[in-house]
């Protein structure tokens, strides 16, 4: 996969913030003021625009609503098929049943019209089957020509699918699914095309589309829902999650589909259905964020470990969010302060840098992020030159109209925060932060050290006591750190412990299926998250991930092309949340199941380049990403199948959606910055990655966005890093230090504030990873390669033993025994007197 340029590194921020108007040359700064002042007071500008941005009510949660879940299956392109759809379903229906609706029909009518139909799937004529899949489509959207309502065609269109389900009809799609992905004729007739559009993906579509809603219906949990509904849940679940009748899991297939179309194989796959119904299966199979949580505390209990502190998701929900960054008021906290000479040689200028920084203090007070970085900060350059950055600073210090008032003058009481009596999570302290902390402390006072006893305090102070004591009451053992001590038990002493039993859980068998494709899914995605990404240019060999939403003929007006606009938009967006949910799924799930998997899956994400694509993702307007409109209510469904759709207008267009944010979008950005944290969490040499590319202003950038669960993950990223971001860093961005501090996790004996920890030294990080490999490797080939010839396999020493094992012989090999006999044993002369020789 081809690396994506180092976001910090290599062209302007999206957003239009960065000043490269500055230069290295000291004797060209009064050149460079009028164009930096410019700079600054668009800066200024936009951060004033985004000031006015109210806190985000947004519910974090395994999916958006129902409605808008089926909503975004469908481009708006494919909105004349609904009609299509429903014609071909009432030219079958009234050749079967004269005269009624299909609501109208008892239960065991439909049960015998739902049969009639997968029958006459099994014709050879293509058009024929594509008929009567329409129909079936329109069964599982809600029969809407037959409703009134919205709530109708929902609730139609779950009960049809819990029918159609129990006729076997996931089954019969399933197969055709097998012959259409099989079908050579169409993928070299859509290579051959110069623009694929949304005709060469029919058949797949109309698939696709019913197995999705199938999917999507019967996975929703309704406490009004029968007995025969759960125990048909319970069995889809189980058949979607094991191999069935010889066939691999149904997400293995997905993800062939996934690494086909990105191989260019089968460039035609309507490549968005693929990924939402993959993400979908994965969580209904393996159980979404709450069901993650319960199975945590479950496996903790388990392996008899104490219960958790707090539930995490409880605690993210009762944060509240904190002012959005300013860089109005960053003159007293700049990164590069200007040379001492320059200061002493403008009048007044130390006392009006006094009177900035005291105003300063009063501001930061009241604002818990009001000493972002500043316009041209040296860490924001996009060119990496930190002298453009001084020039830069220079120029903004002669601007005496921004200085703000003094303290006297600022209002003080209004706007103050209040802040929170506790801190909101409760800290923990590792096994291998107590073991440090008595290693410092024995060399500090006795002169030695014993190892990885952490009970005897001989020779300590009292002081020390106390410290260990209160350590060891925050100490925290997770379910990895069973794992890792197991497997490396596993290692010493294979033959006394024995063979492993591993519980057959669909995120095993689904992890066993993975396994030897893995790193070609794990690109798979990324490059289709690439070609997704707002900040992604297009380039002529990069993939194309519109063949299904492209019309047959482009638009020829304005208006239609405004409707496609925002039909291409908001089909990268939906990719970009399947995409982003599905592997912070995966990665959760394997770690929960074994901490290996989850290393696995994480190395293949960060040598597919995972960490600079997300942090090329956040270098834009993240503001304007999340308060993206890139939807038109009228054309979405279930409302566009039970009012006639109004005449194509700019008004039509805009009409309808007063949400202060997109959803979707809002959630695809804290799925990729948890996915973020997972992999970084801990790695040293990965969190050097992040201040390689430059994230810091990246991120900080994205804090105005006043969403208290997305500040919280952009927080935690700031804070692995700052010991490696030097002190003058730190001491110019101390607010963001302090909201850290609020917001996130204290680990105790975690010098993250300092940056004096024994991790932050560089020379290890190669070794670290290499280490990680090894280890994952041999689990990989201790659990899941079983070679019949391996060191371990006993061996049969008895002759009579070894002579009388009956051995599978082909079949022939009776007819031409006497043969082989004569030419193998009795025409070969034997040397008695040698063989003994030699023995």
């Amino acid at each position: 996969m081809e690396e994506p340029a180092a976001p910090g590194a290599a062209g302007p921020p999206a957003n239009g913030n960065g000043n490269g108007n500055g230069n290295g040359n000291g004797g060209r700064a009064k050149q460079a003021a009028p164009k930096g002042r410019e700079a600054f007071r668009n800066q200024r500008r936009e951060s004033e625009g985004s000031m006015d941005c109210p806190t985000l009510e947004f519910e974090y949660g395994d999916s958006d609503g129902h409605a808008a879940e089926l909503a975004e299956l469908y481009s708006y392109t494919e909105n004349l098929e609904f009609t299509t759809n429903r014609q071909c379903f009432e030219e079958d229906f009234r050749t079967q049943v004269q005269g009624r609706e299909w609501l109208e029909l008892e239960e065991e009518a439909q049960k015998t019209y739902v049969m009639g139909l997968l029958d006459r799937l099994e014709v050879t004529s293509r058009e024929q089957r594509l008929k009567v899949a329409r129909a079936v489509l329109y069964l599982a959207q809600g029969t809407f020509g037959e409703c009134d309502s919205e709530v109708d065609v929902l609730h139609w269109s779950r009960y049809n699918c819990f029918l159609l389900y129990q006729m076997g009809t996931f089954s019969a799609f399933l197969e055709l699914l097998h012959m259409e992905i099989d079908n050579s004729q169409a993928c070299s007739s859509a290579l051959r095309k110069p623009a694929i559009s949304i005709a060469d993906s029919t058949e797949l579509r109309v698939l696709l589309s019913v197995m999705y809603l199938m999917v999507e219906n019967i996975r929703l949990e309704r406490d009004m829902d029968s007995r025969g509904w759960r125990a048909a849940r319970e069995t889809f679940r189980t058949e979607l999650s094991f191999s069935m009748h010889h066939e691999e899991p149904f997400a293995l297939l997905l993800f062939s589909m996934v690494t086909k179309f990105c191989s260019g194989l089968a460039p035609h796959f309507p490549i968005k259905k693929v990924l939402l119904l993959l993400w979908k299966v994965v969580m209904f199979t393996l159980g979404g964020f709450e069901h993650l949580q319960a199975l945590k505390v479950q496996k903790r209990a388990e392996l008899g470990l104490p219960p958790l502190a707090e539930d995490s998701i409880q605690v993210v929900k009762s944060m509240r969010a904190a002012s959005p960054p300013s860089y109005t008021l960053d003159l007293g906290e700049s990164q590069l302060a200007p040379p001492p000479a320059k200061l002493r040689g403008r009048r007044g200028s130390r006392r009006q840098l006094l009177t900035k920084q005291d105003s300063l203090d009063i501001y930061n007070e009241r604002d818990l992020f009001k000493t972002e970085e500043p316009a041209p900060e040296e860490d924001e350059d996009p060119a990496g030159d930190g002298e453009r950055a001084l020039d830069g600073e220079l120029d903004l210090l002669e601007q005496d109209p921004l200085v703000p008032p003094p303290p006297s003058q600022a209002p003080l009481s209004a706007e103050r925060v209040a802040f929170p009596k506790g801190l909101p999570w409760a800290p923990k302290v590792r096994q291998k932060d107590i073991e440090n902390f008595l290693e410092m402390s024995r060399n500090k006072f006795i002169g030695f050290t014993l190892g990885q006893d952490t009970d005897t305090l001989v020779g300590l102070p009292r002081p020390i006591h106390e410290s260990v004591k209160t350590l060891k009451q925050h100490k925290y053992v997770s379910i990895a750190d069973i794992q890792i001590k197991n497997e490396e038990e596993l290692e010493k002493c294979p033959m006394s412990l024995g063979e492993e039993v591993v519980p057959e859980t669909p995120c095993e068998m689904l992890y066993q299926g993975m396994l030897y494709s893995l790193p070609q899914y794990m690109i798979a995605l990324l490059k289709i998250l690439l070609a997704a990404a707002p900040t992604s240019k297009a380039k002529t060999d990069s993939i194309n991930i519109l063949a299904d939403v492209l019309p047959e003929e482009m638009p020829i007006t304005v208006l239609q092309s405004m409707k496609l606009g925002i039909d291409v938009n908001r089909h990268k967006e939906i990719i970009v949340k399947s995409i982003s949910t599905l592997l912070l799924l995966l990665l959760k799930h394997f770690k929960l199941n074994h901490i290996y998997q989850f290393e696995y899956v994480s190395q293949h994400l960060v040598f597919a380049n995972c960490i600079p694509l997300i942090l090329k993702f956040f270098n834009q307007n993240i503001v304007s990403y999340i308060t993206a409109k890139n939807s038109i209510s009228v054309l979405d469904y279930p409302g566009c199948t039970i009012q006639d759709l109004p005449e194509l207008t700019a008004e039509s267009l805009e009409a309808g959606d007063n949400n202060q944010f997109c959803w979707r979008n809002l959630f695809s950005c804290i799925n990729l910055l948890r996915l973020l944290n997972k992999l970084t969490k801990w790695k040293h040499s990965r969190t050097m990655m992040l201040v390689v590319f430059k994230s810091a202003p990246i991120l900080k950038r994205a804090l105005k966005v006043k969403q208290a669960m997305l500040q919280l993950y952009i927080l935690k990223l700031l804070k692995i890093q700052t010991k490696y971001l030097g002190r003058q860093w730190r001491k110019s961005n101390m607010k963001t230090m302090s909201a850290i501090y609020q917001k996130v996790r204290h680990r105790m004996n975690d010098d993250w504030a300092y940056g004096n920890d024994i991790d932050a030294r560089p020379w290890d990080f190669q070794a670290e990873e290499c280490t990680l490999r090894a280890n994952i490797e041999a689990f990989n080939s201790r659990r899941y390669d079983r070679p019949q010839d391996s060191e371990f396999s006993p061996v049969d020493n008895c002759l009579q033993s070894v002579l009388g094992q009956r051995l599978e012989l082909p079949e022939d090999f009776h007819y031409s025994y006497e043969l082989w006999l004569e030419r193998e044993v009795f025409s070969q002369p034997i040397c008695w007197e040698e063989l003994l020789q030699n023995h």
